[in-house]
């Protein structure tokens, strides 16, 4: 099994290479969907997490209370490494079957969309990371439009992760998504002459 890691950074258009790599019909395994499925009600992260941090964890219908951990993770580095050292062992769990699902099913290569991909070591088990990469002024700007941040808003998030330029000094091909749509597409367009001959014919 081939495994291509995705990764890139908050407002950063990750989601638009997806998209665009989705119409390829290849495989793909979203981290952010698997986050979420290791959340829900009755689930042993959700109760997890609300052992950690109270009953203010949990909304009154049992759902996770997504603001208030949002809250957490901004505010407070400790809390956030608690967080992921509570999540990730279910997450790797749940991407693991995910992937014998795929294999079982005799697909060649998977796509590993992560966003936290270096921040919890999963490029170590990558064949290859595309980095989905944006200059630091358009992703401000980016994201103040995008969320109605305020600078400090949104300086804040960004901050509350890994750089892109650390990201991108660890990555095997980044795709540069500081200018318009057209030239986004024109290097996925070249960059996927290369990488398809990892996917079975019926997924070209």
């Amino acid at each position: 099994m081939y495994k291509i890691g995705l990764t890139g950074g908050i407002a950063s258009g990750k989601s638009t290479v997806l998209r665009w790599l989705q119409k390829k019909g290849i495989p793909y395994i979203d981290a952010d969907v698997v986050a979420r499925e290791v959340v829900e009600p009755g689930t042993p992260g959700l109760q997890e997490l609300v052992e950690a941090f109270g009953p203010n964890t949990v909304l009154e219908d049992g759902t996770l209370h997504r603001a208030y951990i949002g809250s957490l993770v901004f505010s407070d580095p400790e809390a956030l490494e608690t967080i992921n050292s509570i999540l990730q062992p279910h997450i790797r769990h749940r991407i693991q079957e995910l992937t014998e699902e795929w294999e079982a099913k005799g697909k060649q290569a998977i796509i590993y969309d992560i966003p936290l991909m270096f921040e919890t070591d999963w490029h170590t088990q990558m064949d290859e990371i595309w980095l989905v990469y944006v200059n630091p002024v358009t992703q401000l700007e980016r994201l103040m439009k995008r969320n109605a941040y305020s600078e400090q808003e949104a300086l804040d998030r960004i901050r509350s992760q890994m750089s892109l330029d650390e990201k991108r000094d660890l990555s095997t091909v980044v795709i540069d998504n500081s200018g318009t749509m057209k030239e986004l597409e024109k290097q996925l367009r070249k960059l996927w002459k290369t990488a398809k001959i990892h996917f079975q014919k019926e997924e070209l």
